[in-house]
């Protein structure tokens, strides 16, 4: 059982190689029993982190500044990174990586709900309604967390991070993406569908804690899971925090 696959997500942090090293790992030491992964263990860890997220992205928003914004995005993700590589360090770096996507949380909220009437608000209200309404789908069955579906959300994920990486690149050498940053039609239906995809992406969150519980998973895949559902939260929260933007211009 332990040699089976516990999950085809490819979520940024997930991959199915991780918790097959965790449990096989945790086999290794032979007459020693260890705590297992549990769902209300996971559930606690993820409300942990997500305090530690929203402390930095207070501090973000009340001390903008674009140095904080490039720490919390390119420190999360290698953050997120390197935890992936080394998962048995969840507990120590997974509350780190939800600091730093914190930190780009506050910043994003910044650069584009400062001055703004309630935007910042409407883009939390609408995050969470949209975390609450994916697990009422996960729950209800409504959408099934098949390989076809994480295969498509796989390469619906690369496609937008190849280009959020073309476009980051641009800035620096002078060239744009068209649409990708404007208004207009165009510009919020391209939003519209980034926002649909890591709506979607929650599903993939949800069900790597039911299969990390399945099958065993040792007790600091509780850490783990959650990281991976406050950062895509915090991803959520920046496209719809985008497209309130771009609806309001």
């Amino acid at each position: 059982m332990a040699n089976r696959r516990l999950t085809e997500s490819r979520n940024p942090v997930f991959n199915d190689k991780v918790f097959e090293r965790s449990v096989a790992g945790e086999n290794t030491a032979v007459g020693q029993k260890h705590e297992i992964m549990t769902l209300k263990g996971a559930v606690n860890k993820t409300f942990v982190l997500f305090g530690f997220m929203v402390i930095a992205a207070v501090f973000g928003y009340t001390t903008p500044s674009q140095m904080l914004m490039y720490l919390g995005i390119f420190g999360g993700v290698g953050a997120a990174v390197f935890t992936g590589m080394k998962p048995h360090l969840s507990p120590f770096m997974a509350p780190i990586t939800a600091a730093l996507y914190g930190l780009a949380a506050g910043t994003f909220s910044y650069v584009y709900g400062a001055g703004s009437n309630g935007l910042i608000l409407q883009a939390i209200n609408l995050t969470m309604a949209t975390l609450f309404m994916m697990l009422l789908i996960y729950k209800s069955g409504w959408i099934k967390v098949t390989d076809k579906f994480r295969t498509g959300m796989t390469m619906a994920i690369g496609a937008i991070m190849l280009v959020y990486v073309i476009s980051w690149i641009g800035h620096f050498a002078n060239f744009t993406i068209p649409y990708l940053h404007e208004g207009g039609a165009i510009g919020i239906g391209i939003s519209v569908v980034i926002v649909g995809v890591a709506a979607f992406s929650l599903l993939l969150d949800f069900d790597n804690f039911e299969k990390g519980v399945q099958y065993g998973a040792p007790k600091y895949m509780e850490w783990y899971v959650g990281m991976g559902l406050i950062i895509t939260l915090v991803w959520l929260y920046i496209e719809i925090l985008r497209l309130l933007s771009k609806l309001n211009d």
